[in-house]
């Protein structure tokens, strides 16, 4: 049991020395020509090859499983005992190697669970009796606990605040990176931060029972769902080996001829085969690594090829997840003093549209400042020198009396119609300016899901957690089909399970924690590559550097690769069927029917590289 042990869990050096022992007797042949080292070395490498790949047939025989590796091992063993040492050889490097590049495009996404696991609160500061405070870990907090969260601090449990206001920063909740302002009586999701303020929170939801504890499970559940799936060439093999073996043994009982026997099950080994879908899969996967498109693994191309439904998250993926100036009225003669006022206010402000006005203005000398005082809900009022000015919303104009006539009015209604959140500025009672902030559309956004659409897909759906009338004004101007606000990641996961129920194939798109349940969930899950660890590691597809524009690409090789090894497979097919009908007819023979198994090899790599040649001609 150790040395069965030993010999699975060193496969691949296995592999390794079975293929450098084949360069060995190449050189031994063609170089010193000394032919006895040739076989000596073939031999060996047969031997150490055919080791691993027996004890798969032998445990897939215990389960009652006739796999494609007990002919593999067959053929290599027949093909040891009639002399054809560098037949065997080569067949069991082949086998071990397309198994080995399998193996490593289906272990990329194991490592996201541990990721979120240690992104998870781990203690908590517990406001005893006394009223005084102590350190707790998670484990020990209870329904009904007071806590206090601190500035900086990541908010330990679901609760509701029972003291105190702050901002915070939700994105791990809720995807979205604008700050939300909360007080008493609001609600607060384990996992976010607390970016400004002091607040005492009201324990409701602690561990697994979180938001944030939710998101881990989703993730959990939608990868173990993911990991069941077979593979084309054990399917065929159930069908494929036995329908070999028997007629070997059927040839071998009516002609006595072993050697004939043997040689069928030599050249019915689909060699072609065992390579052909690795070295599309690995130059496709190439390819697309070369446009910035990271592809994990032969299955994820086979689903992304036969995706129709595409869902995006908004912030971070449709836009570029930070909030800028991107409209600005001026109703005043000095459109340059009346900006830099403002933005000498709002750099004394922590709110994340102040900060989006100070990076617009980007001036090198503030006007000092002489007094704030920041309206509850509304703005700011300050003053300085001889100017009083107010910062802030509608109602803090109409409250002090700042006239807005109709064409304001209407900049207004134009500018929150197409999803802008609003900044009004009054320099001694008069509107200066309206200053429209929206989170930015990803360049090439509107054009890649045109071209979507146009490849035949479906459904185009935003699934985000911001409020539904900004969403939809995005939607409109990308063209998208659906849209959904308002969104937390398990209704997020939720909306992905019904599609697949419906019979949809779903690509999920999206950056953040948040996400990762969604994109783990879906039949494939791409995630840009500017986002957080996890997302990427939850992911399928990885757009690097965060270029929406590769989506498009990356569905089109997708289809281009799936296509290739098709061809790949249909080829090592029906060499194979044309090697045992020239067998059995007398038309082939063991030389003329190795070169042709060994041609039908190189046919599919080349068939395969393809994929490479045509990214090097685009370039």
């Amino acid at each position: 049991m150790k040395i069965q042990q030993w010999i699975m869990q060193h496969k691949n050096h296995l592999t390794l020395i079975n293929g450098l022992l084949i360069l060995l007797a190449g050189v031994s042949k063609f170089l010193f020509t000394w032919t006895f080292g040739y076989q000596i070395a073939m031999l060996i490498a047969s031997v150490i090859g055919m080791l691993p790949i027996f004890l798969q047939a032998y445990q897939a025989l215990r389960v009652k499983v006739i796999s494609i590796d007990l002919l593999v091992s067959v053929a290599i063993f027949g093909a040891l005992l009639i002399g054809e040492y560098n037949e065997s050889a080569i067949v069991a490097f082949l086998f071990l190697f397309g198994s080995f590049l399998e193996q490593k495009t289906l272990e990329k996404t194991r490592t996201a669970i541990h990721s979120l696991t240690q992104m998870a609160p781990k203690s908590a500061l517990k406001i005893t009796n006394d009223g005084s405070t102590e350190s707790v870990e998670i484990d020990d907090i209870a329904k009904g606990d007071r806590l206090l969260v601190k500035t900086g601090a990541q908010v330990p449990v679901d609760g509701i605040i029972d003291e105190g206001e702050g901002y915070l920063n939700e994105a791990s909740v809720t995807g979205e990176s604008q700050q939300r302002k909360k007080e008493k009586g609001d609600d607060v999701f384990a996992g976010t931060f607390l970016d400004n303020g002091t607040l005492k929170i009201v324990t409701k939801r602690v561990g697994e029972d979180t938001t944030f504890g939710k998101i881990i499970e989703l993730v959990e559940e939608a990868q173990d769902s993911k990991s069941n799936a077979e593979r084309f060439i054990d399917k065929f093999a159930k069908y494929y080996t036995p329908a070999v073996l028997l007629l070997a043994f059927i040839v071998g009982i009516f002609s006595q001829n072993i050697r004939l026997a043997i040689t069928i099950l030599v050249l019915g080994c689909p060699g072609a085969l065992v390579i052909g879908v690795p070295v599309s899969n690995v130059a496709g996967i190439g390819s697309g690594a070369k446009s910035g498109i990271l592809i994990k693994g032969g299955e994820v191309i086979d689903k992304f090829s036969k995706v129709d439904t595409f869902v995006f998250d908004k912030t971070g993926t449709l836009t570029m997840g930070k909030p800028s100036v991107s409209a600005v009225k001026n109703y005043t003669d000095n459109f340059t003093e009346s900006l830099k006022i403002t933005a000498s206010i709002e750099r004394e402000s922590n709110h994340p549209l102040g900060q989006a006005i100070v990076d617009y203005a980007n001036v090198s000398s503030y006007v000092p400042v002489d007094q704030t005082n920041v309206v509850k809900g509304q703005g700011i009022i300050a003053t300085l020198s001889d100017k009083k000015v107010l910062i802030g919303n509608q109602s803090l104009m109409v409250d002090h009396h700042v006239s807005l006539s109709k064409s304001v009015k209407k900049d207004i209604h134009q500018l929150q119609s197409t999803g802008h959140s609003l900044v009004m500025v009054a320099i001694n009672g008069q509107l200066s300016l309206l200053i429209g902030i929206k989170d930015q559309i990803r360049p090439g956004t509107k054009e890649t899901l045109a071209h979507l659409k146009q490849t035949g897909i479906k459904d185009l759906i935003m699934l985000t957690g911001d409020n539904q009338e900004t969403a939809e004004s995005i939607a409109q101007e990308l063209g998208i089909t659906k849209v959904y606000g308002n969104l937390l990641p398990e209704n997020k996961a939720d909306y992905i399970r019904q599609l697949q129920k419906k019979g949809h194939q779903v690509a999920f798109v999206g950056d953040g924690v948040n996400d990762s349940p969604s994109l783990a969930l879906s039949d494939v899950g791409i995630a840009m590559g500017g986002g957080t660890e996890v997302a990427i590691e939850t992911s399928d597809v990885v757009l690097i550097k965060s270029n929406f524009e590769r989506i498009a690409k990356a569905y089109h090789l997708t289809k281009k690769i799936a296509l290739n090894m098709q061809e790949n497979i249909m080829i090592a097919l029906a060499t194979v069927l044309l090697l045992l009908i020239g067998l059995i007819f007398g038309y082939i023979y063991m030389a003329s029917g190795m070169f042709v198994h060994e041609l039908s090899i190189l046919i599919v790599i080349f068939n395969g590289m393809r994929l490479l040649l045509g990214t090097k001609k685009k370039a």
